[in-house]
């Protein structure tokens, strides 16, 4: 049997369990938007720990991660780093505290715990959601990309075909579909995973010295040297995958939607170790298939490595890897996207919709935002400049109102929900988000743009809820 049957083969009999699950949970599903949304808070440890470490290992992660790695070497674990280590952070200092809420979304939070206004909380939601769209029509290109590369078959109906499919079953059964399908993704990854560096790792005897010995030979040394000679873009880079994941809602909703603080705090810590060992692995991959074949283009690197260095039956459990990464990591964000904007820019504005109105909002949502995002992947230049702008805008805008709203706080008691608890004013909201967003798109700010936006976007913050302080004391 050819790769290109086997992939057929493996596309299909997946495709068709991911759609039978969510069937399985529709019902479930629709019982409230709170059970769309978080799973009415019910989600045990192991579904938390394998939908986290799912949707972490998307399609980007195998072949974004791997493509840098070919044409960028060393120092592109420096992004790494602070995309992924950002993780641990997040499960170690906010994970705990954002799972003794209920809430449905992250700019939910914002709106209850410190600003009360619903003009920011629509904001919040609209820079959250644009992060959470890019990366499903990331997820698509890239499997639309591997599966071409193989099969010889045109990206264009195949971005289509992985689009429609994880747009049926997310819409069917909301975050039971993701979790449920992430659980048996989340295991394959692991399986496939592990076989998948195994065969990569022999082709340099297992030793990663080799792999700068390889590079050096051909020339190309700075490849393996990890960049310090240009400290602030290591900075830069860092701070941008930072940002990025801390106002990421996939994040906020599963700590929202496990049974308890520590099921979340531990469902992240170890899903976001292994996934940073992962995905470092795959960023030494790229390295070392530039060690075989130095005229590809990085996209293609994984897909001509599966094609002419691994047997037909180990590439055709790679590419199963793949595409259950893929699927996990565009479901979650599909879901979470829809999530937001209902929870964040109809439900504040139509305080009297019911449970059964949300629902069939969030599934039209779901639909629409998943269409939008399939023709982003047709038109986008690569992978990873699908998210890297909204990880930089959303971070700027939403990183200084996150960390100061939730530190100057009115009084030293813990955080009360329905209660306002910080001195952040909707004002300062307002003008913090806008110009933390803007300022990060800016070129002409230079190199450092994104830690400019943080800095400015922060000092107004202080300065115009000080300045706005006795309005928002009169407007409450």
């Amino acid at each position: 049997m050819s790769l290109g049957m086997a992939i057929w083969i493996i596309t299909f009999v997946m495709c068709g369990a991911f759609m039978w699950i969510s069937l399985k949970f529709k019902g479930q599903a629709e019982l409230s938007f709170s059970n769309y949304a978080i799973g009415g808070k019910s989600f045990p440890m192991y579904l938390i720990l394998f939908t986290q470490f799912a949707t972490i290992m998307g399609v980007g992660n195998f072949v974004g991660h791997a493509g840098n790695g070919y044409s960028v070497g060393l120092s592109w674990m420096a992004f790494i780093l602070g995309e992924q280590g950002s993780k641990i952070i997040f499960a170690l200092f906010i994970a705990g505290f954002a799972g003794k809420f209920t809430y449905n979304t992250f700019p939910e939070l914002l709106d209850d715990l410190i600003t009360k206004d619903k003009t920011t909380r629509a904001l919040a939601g609209v820079l959250a959601s644009s992060i959470m769209i890019a990366w499903v029509g990331g997820q698509g290109k890239a499997l639309g990309s591997i599966f071409s590369v193989i099969t010889g078959v045109d990206p264009l109906p195949i971005i289509l075909l992985f689009s429609t499919v994880f747009i049926i079953y997310t819409t069917l059964g909301g975050i039971y579909s993701v979790v449920w399908t992430d659980l048996l993704q989340g295991v394959l990854v692991l399986i496939f995973g592990t076989i998948f560096y195994i065969y990569a790792f022999k082709e340099v005897n297992f030793s990663v010295a080799e792999i700068g010995i390889r590079l050096e030979a051909l020339g190309k040394a700075e490849m393996w040297q990890f960049g310090i000679s240009d400290p602030m873009r290591i900075i830069n880079m860092v701070v941008t995958g930072t940002i990025g994941i801390l106002v990421a809602q996939i994040y906020w909703q599963r700590c929202f939607s496990a049974n308890n603080p520590k099921t979340a705090k531990n469902g992240l810590l170890y899903s976001g170790i292994i996934a940073i060992l992962a995905v470092m692995l795959t960023a030494f991959v790229g390295m070392i298939i530039y060690t075989i074949n130095q005229d590809l283009a990085p996209g293609d690197a994984m897909a001509w490595f599966m094609m002419n260095r691994i047997p037909v039956v180990i590439a055709g459990m790679i590419f199963a890897l793949v595409l259950a990464a893929g699927m996990s990591s565009a479901d979650s964000n599909l879901n979470s996207a829809s999530i937001l904007i209902t929870n964040d820019l109809i439900k504040p504005f139509k305080p009297d919709a019911t449970d059964a109105q949300l629902v069939k909002y969030a599934k039209w949502l779901t639909v629409v935002i998943g269409v939008f995002a399939a023709l982003g992947a047709i038109y986008a230049s690569s992978i990873l400049d699908l998210f890297s702008k909204a990880y930089s805008m959303a971070g700027a805008g939403l990183v200084p109102l996150l960390t100061i709203g939730l530190l100057w706080k009115e009084s030293p008691e813990a955080h009360e929900a329905g209660k306002r608890n910080s001195k952040v004013t909707p004002w300062g909201a307002r003008v913090s988000i806008v110009a933390g967003a803007v300022l990060s798109q800016i070129n002409a700010l230079g190199a450092n743009k994104v830690l400019i936006a943080l800095a400015v976007a922060s000092i107004l913050l202080v300065v115009v809820s000080l300045a706005t302080k006795r309005n928002s004391e009169e407007a409450v």
